[in-house]
């Protein structure tokens, strides 16, 4: 029974755990503080209140991009740190470094996109762990308000957080029942058939706090209830006890096997911080199955539960291992869906245009007429013709399988794609119907040559040079041996368009794991590792949106765009569980018209 004494000491705790922001005793400087997951630091400044933002993951501190950092994301930050808010946002200053500079922490965050009101930076939009295109020197930082200016020394705040304990606290309060009055029945279906034919349930009994579970939606919306029954499956019960003590201590211990059930909770209760976090997780779940069914049943899942991170999280795990998806035994029962929400992405990784043609029209024809024309040609019109090579245009309609059945809208698509080959920019910008932003003259990611060269550990170590063909033009690919790093030459034509075809550019590219590397090969690297390619110039009129494909045994952890000639490789963010040696990387060249 909850008394007026218990009653009182826990609203007391529950007060300090919602107010402890007013209470700070900046514990970043404290030797016996331990960081925990999600939290912040502001270093490389004596000055307490300035310096560069680095987050806690996984054990280690790491850096955040400036990329769409601004004065919301700042705020945060600074309240946080439990300073008042945020002065300014810092680009470009080189903070000391707290770790030694040849081996900098990652760039943890990327992209981030906060309301201003979260109580933590981690409870933002941002892509994910360590996925970013940034490098070191844009880090960014923050100055903090510290108070008025006003404030005499008699009557300064000298503020004390002991909220730290907080935690393990209401956690014990939790393990020792007291002062309970929620009861909580949780079931679970043992496979046994009782004498009714009834399924047999094996039951557990929680009993908690109704002033902090109403915290969340589901338990806030029971009024004068005071116990509800809970089903679960029976993999998940034993968790469902944990689930209950996080919401009380914000902690919980997240396994690989587990996260399903724990984000299933999570989703079902409202528990909106922990589900996205263990949403996150999957990212390092979803390589393990080469046959792609447990990726297309996570991808059901997230729309199942609203998950749109998970969801995300997905579709561009399976967009980067497009074409190994294809040649899986989960493609030809592949949702409609879900093939929908791959096409239409610019960073869908495969070897050029006509092989995604082919993949969906296979794929359309194995559905054996249960897809209708209209959802037919809704699935093609994502196809980018104007990418797909001239000379596989030209056989387009005598080769492909739909064409008859979609005949007018290929001759359109047919036509514009000759169009985009054989006039130049100045006229087909004089066509109203003619957009250089439209998502058809966008390439994705085409791995095969010319526009892709591997790089990096798996080329051969010795001079090679391997003839290629293209059309009427031959030329050569170049490996040559450098003393500590190998750098591979190659050319590909200037543009995709074909009047480019014999208008050649010549590309170095190279991956630098360390600093010294770097420096040998004459490149001023703010990170490593980090995958280097350049031109030998650059043409007017043209844009290179040019991208660093990472792989670990055949799989495309990673993605990375290039700024200037240089892209970090994050491989610590990957979704692949691999050591330095196994990774394998393809620089990928994709030209756009300005």
């Amino acid at each position: 029974m909850l008394t007026r004494r218990s009653l009182h000491s826990l609203q007391l705790l529950l007060l300090l755990y919602v107010s402890a922001g007013a209470l700070n005793f900046n514990m970043f400087r404290d030797r016996n503080y331990t960081p925990k997951e999600g939290d912040v630091r502001l270093s490389g400044s004596i000055d307490v209140s300035e310096g560069r933002v680095e987050v806690y993951h996984e054990g280690r501190w790491g850096t955040v991009c400036d990329d769409n950092f601004d004065m919301a994301e700042a705020q945060v930050v600074c309240r946080q740190l439990n300073f008042p808010g945020a002065k300014s946002v810092i680009i470009g200053r080189q903070y000391q470094q707290v770790s030694p500079p040849e081996t900098p922490g990652p760039i943890w965050l990327d992209d981030i996109n906060c309301k201003g009101t979260e109580k933590h930076l981690v409870n933002c939009e941002f892509k994910s762990w360590g996925e970013t295109d940034c490098s070191h020197k844009e880090d960014v930082g923050v100055l903090c308000q510290t108070g008025s200016t006003n404030e005499t020394i008699n009557d300064s705040t000298h503020s004390l957080d002991h909220s730290i304990s907080l935690s393990d606290d209401l956690g014990q309060i939790f393990d020792s029942g007291n002062g309970c009055d929620f009861l909580i029945l949780v079931r679970s279906p043992t496979g046994n058939i009782q004498e009714n034919g009834t399924i047999e349930m094996a039951e557990t009994m929680i009993c908690a706090h109704k002033i902090i579970l109403s915290l969340f939606p589901l338990f806030s919306a029971s009024g004068g209830i005071s116990s509800i029954t809970v089903d679960v499956s029976s993999s998940c019960q034993l968790l469902f006890p944990s689930f209950i003590r996080y919401i009380y201590t914000r902690k919980i211990d997240v396994t690989l096997s587990s996260a399903i059930c724990v984000h299933r909770m999570a989703s079902t209760f409202g528990v909106k911080q922990l589900m996205e976090d263990v949403g996150r997780l999957f990212s390092k779940v979803i390589p393990d199955d080469s046959t792609f069914h447990n990726q297309v049943s996570i991808y059901n899942y997230a729309v199942e539960t609203g998950d749109l991170i998970l969801k995300e999280t997905c579709v561009q795990f399976l967009a980067w291992n497009y074409q190994n998806l294809t040649r899986s035994p989960a493609w030809n029962s592949l949702p409609v869906e879900l093939l929908g929400a791959l096409l239409p992405r610019s960073d869908l990784v495969a070897a050029d245009e006509y092989f995604v043609l082919q993949s969906v029209e296979r794929w359309i024809t194995e559905q054996k007429g249960s897809i209708s024309l209209e959802i037919q040609a809704e699935l093609l019109s994502h196809i980018r013709f104007p990418m797909i090579p001239a000379e596989k245009l030209y056989d387009l309609e005598s080769n492909s399988s739909l064409y008859s059945s979609h005949k007018n809208m290929y001759r359109e698509k047919m036509l514009t794609a000759f169009q985009f080959n054989i006039l130049l920019f100045s006229k087909l910008a004089t066509n109203p119907k003619f957009s250089k932003d439209s998502a058809d003259y966008q390439p994705r990611i085409y791995t095969a040559e010319p526009w892709g060269a591997a790089v990096g550990p798996s080329v051969n170590p010795f001079n090679t040079r391997r003839r290629y063909e293209h059309d009427r033009d031959s030329y050569y690919i170049h490996s040559s041996p450098s003393r500590y790093a190998q750098t591979v030459s190659f050319r590909t034509p200037i543009h995709s368009s074909l009047i480019f075809n014999n208008s050649m550019i010549y590309w170095q590219a190279n991956i630098f794991k360390s600093q010294n590397e770097c420096s040998w090969n004459g490149v001023r690297c703010e990170s490593v590792p980090v995958a280097w390619l350049a031109p030998n110039y650059n043409p007017d009129n043209m844009l290179y949106r040019n991208r660093v494909v990472t792989m670990c045994k055949g799989t495309v952890c990673q993605v990375q765009g290039f700024k200037g000639n240089l892209a970090p490789i994050a491989t610590n963010g990957t979704s692949c569980l691999c050591s330095d040696e196994q990774y394998t990387y393809r620089v990928v060249v994709r030209p756009e018209y300005v």
